[in-house]
């Protein structure tokens, strides 16, 4: 709502108050102030000396009373806003505070963060790829918490391409960042390979479900790699028994070893695709197809054959410390899946 002039009519002791205009639009009421009377209605609401005539004693005084920042707060008979503050008081941090029931965390930190990564392959190039990160930290019994926000910032800082060696090197950095003596790191990414079929020869992508495992204790650091590789496998059995020929079935390897030197992705790969039936081919012809069926018919092997086969290979792998192998056959005759597991410790 606009302003009301400040028409002052009379100071103390200064004559008799005007009466207002009987023509003005504006309300007329009166108020009386000991000796002197004023329209209120014209009341200005600016608090200050007015635009014309002497200023009242007891406002100059008021005045004269103020501290020396208060005086300019007019300018062009205008109010002057409030200089607000830029300073920001700092925010507590809970996460460093103290906690008092003595109990260590194994682990705490972030899962599902998914970022996009260049994974180096075996043939001199490199993938973009997405891959979902679980990052965790050990905690000691007196801290409340952690910094969530310093696990994504370890992420978001990294631009390098990643293979077993390079994996590595986010362990102290992530055991530094959050002041931890312990730390973990999970990296799931899918990982294409082109393979070409075996007759036609035409070329198609198969991915592989890959996870990259380090941990740190604070004195050694350890990589597992993890391996999902889809395979066919057909029942030696059915084959021995059926007068036409037999069952075979989608398998499904893991294989997860802890590493001890660098090992390619597809090396774990070539292990179990050579010891199932057969492998598979995200595109085959006829031809292709009849002469993968005929390979696995003439290559059977159950889920206890290929274990057993997977484990003869990489026993004799000196830069592997420590696998497991699982071995599950989705089994298209029966209303439930064949399974062996085995697991491998100082192999070689």
């Amino acid at each position: 709502m606009p302003h009301r002039e400040a028409l002052i009519h009379a100071w103390p002791g200064r004559g008799q108050p005007q009466p207002p205009d009987p023509g003005s639009h504006l309300p007329t009421a009166w108020v009386t102030g000991g000796a002197w009377s004023f329209d209120l209605n014209t009341l200005h609401l600016i608090i200050g000396s007015p635009r014309n005539g002497p200023e009242p004693p007891h406002q100059a005084d008021r005045r004269q009373a103020l501290p020396a920042h208060r005086h300019d707060r007019t300018v062009g008979g205008k109010r002057r806003p409030r200089a607000m503050s830029t300073e920001t008081p700092p925010l507590p941090d809970i996460q460093s505070k103290a906690d008092t029931r003595r109990i260590p965390i194994d682990q705490v930190g972030i899962k599902g963060l998914r970022h996009p990564v260049r994974v180096l392959d075996r043939e001199g190039g490199e993938q973009a790829t997405v891959a979902t990160f679980n990052l965790y930290v050990s905690l000691p019994h007196n801290f409340k918490g952690t910094h969530m926000s310093r696990f994504v910032e370890l992420i978001e800082a990294e631009d390098r391409e990643i293979d077993t060696r390079s994996f590595l090197e986010l362990l102290p950095e992530l055991t530094t960042r959050l002041d931890a003596e312990a730390g973990r790191i999970e990296m799931r990414f899918p990982y294409f390979i082109n393979k070409t079929a075996p007759v036609s020869g035409v070329e198609s992508l198969l991915d592989y479900e890959v996870t990259f495992i380090g941990e740190t204790d604070g004195r050694d650091r350890r990589i597992t790699v993890q391996v999902r590789i889809p395979v066919t496998s057909l029942s030696p059995s059915s084959k021995e028994t059926a007068r036409y020929g037999a069952y075979n079935q989608r398998t499904l390897i893991t294989i997860t070893a802890t590493i001890t030197d660098f090992i390619w992705i597809e090396e774990l790969i070539d292990v179990a695709e050579q010891a199932a039936s057969s492998e598979l081919f995200g595109l085959l012809k006829r031809p292709d197809e009849k002469h993968v069926t005929e390979r696995a018919y003439e290559n059977a092997r159950s889920v206890v054959d290929i274990t057993r086969e997977i484990a003869a290979r990489l026993s004799q792998d000196s830069r592997i410390a420590s696998c497991t192998i699982d071995v599950e056959s989705h089994e298209s005759v029966h209303n439930y899946s064949a399974y062996a597991n085995l697991t491998l410790n100082d192999p070689v």
